[in-house]
């Protein structure tokens, strides 16, 4: 398939991005890059200086929502861009209404609960949508053992899968960027079957 072909093939389909912090602003901004055209978007939270170290952001982003900046980002890559920017904490009630309209979902959240929310709310009520999942990015080195792997008929994860965030193993750039980008291969590699 040529690049060409890649781009008008895109150009039809909508991606929801779940969180955009370290996997989603990641994420997004890849596909963007590569054509994707259609986005919903989902965060409550603002850019921190905490953020810069992994996050898709910049020092003059810093105490801006985080759909904003990241919105704006992906607009000075491709100014065509259809972004639907939803600044709040997301919820299961509002997970149908938000990404309905999207051919899949990127699952970019930091805490389990809210992870576990959205697995369970897009297997609920969205059971024709893919959800990709980011599960274990955080550390340092060890590259080798992350992977893909598809749960269920509607369910992918990358990851390693077991390393969790804390003082020990912080989230940083080269881990959290290798998780993001397999999230968006795997989204292309999916929207481009169909």
């Amino acid at each position: 398939m040529t690049a060409t072909e890649i781009r008008r093939r895109l150009a039809q389909k909508t991606v929801g991005v779940a969180g955009c912090g370290g996997l989603g602003s990641n994420a997004a901004m890849a596909l963007a890059r590569i054509g994707l055209k259609h986005f919903v978007l989902v965060d409550f939270d603002v850019v921190e200086e905490s953020n810069l170290n992994r996050q898709y952001y910049f020092r003059n982003q810093l105490g801006e929502k985080k759909v904003k900046a990241l919105s704006d980002n992906m607009l000075a890559v491709d100014c065509s861009l259809s972004i639907t920017a939803w600044d709040m904490r997301l919820e299961a009630d509002k997970v149908k209404e938000i990404f309905a309209g999207c051919d899949l979902i990127i699952e970019a959240f930091d805490r389990a609960e809210s992870k576990q929310m959205l697995a369970e709310s897009v297997m609920s009520c969205l059971s024709d949508k893919i959800l990709i999942m980011g599960l274990g990015m955080a550390g340092v080195g060890k590259s080798e053992l992350i992977r893909q792997e598809q749960w269920d008929e509607q369910v992918y994860v990358c990851g390693d899968l077991v390393s969790e965030i804390d003082e020990e193993l912080p989230p940083l750039a080269p881990r959290v960027g290798i998780v993001a980008n397999m999230q968006a291969n795997l989204a292309l590699e999916l929207l481009l079957r169909e």
